[in-house]
């Protein structure tokens, strides 16, 4: 049965950012997210390079993004609290459910992320695709991240070792998802709702602006 590793379903989705700074007695400015955000890409940037693990990311970020804010709250108890608002973030990428629920019994079907474990895990008990997934891998529980070749060989090998040939990664990230899978030898299909321009420097196998498209292309 053929293979699709998929790293998109869930929306980029994260906690009211008001109500949850006042569990905190701290009050919110819209410029933190901008403040969260640089420090937060930098820092998993450094991990698609293999610079730093995402078990350093779930303490770091919030480290120094309280001092750049001037926030002096525990960054552990911060980061703790904020993953487990985050896991209940289980809003699904429009067109999904569906795509996955059409695709079940064709394909063995794979979740790849290098987000961190009690989010992920969080998010799928709670989602409604949770029982159309063979596997979830996830870079914090396995020890390497996306793009390394040793994330890709885990994933192959906990779907029972398929041939590369007949594996399709489907990923909205460039360097992690689609130029990692396919320097692994994977087939890959860019999902590209914003039709941003096509780097050169990676044949694709697919190019898609909605989940729809799936079911249309993989029957």
């Amino acid at each position: 049965m053929p293979t699709a590793l998929c790293s998109i379903t869930n929306r980029r989705k994260a906690p009211r950012s008001g109500r949850f700074f006042q569990r905190f007695g701290a009050t919110y400015d819209p410029n933190h997210l901008a403040s969260y955000q640089s420090v937060n890409n930098a820092l998993w940037l450094a991990v698609e390079k293999g610079e730093i693990t995402p078990a350093v990311v779930k303490v770091l970020r919030f480290e120094l993004f309280l001092k750049n804010i001037g926030v002096a709250y525990p960054p552990d108890a911060f980061s703790a609290k904020y993953l487990e608002c985050l896991a209940e973030c289980s809003e699904l990428i429009e067109g999904a459910a569906e795509v996955v629920q059409g695709l079940q019994g064709k394909y063995r079907m794979a979740i790849l992320t290098n987000g961190l474990q009690v989010v992920q895990r969080g998010r799928l008990a709670r989602s409604a695709i949770r029982q159309h997934i063979d596997e979830v891998v996830i870079s914090e529980e396995i020890g390497f991240a996306k793009p390394a070749k040793e994330f890709f060989d885990t994933a192959l090998a906990r779907l029972g070792n398929p041939s590369r040939q007949d594996a399709l990664m489907i990923g909205d990230g460039w360097a992690t998802d689609i130029l990692g899978a396919a320097r692994y030898g994977l087939d890959v299909c860019w999902y590209n709702p914003a039709r941003k321009p096509r780097p050169s420097d990676c044949a694709l196998t697919r190019e898609i602006a909605s989940l729809s498209e799936l079911t249309e292309w993989l029957g």
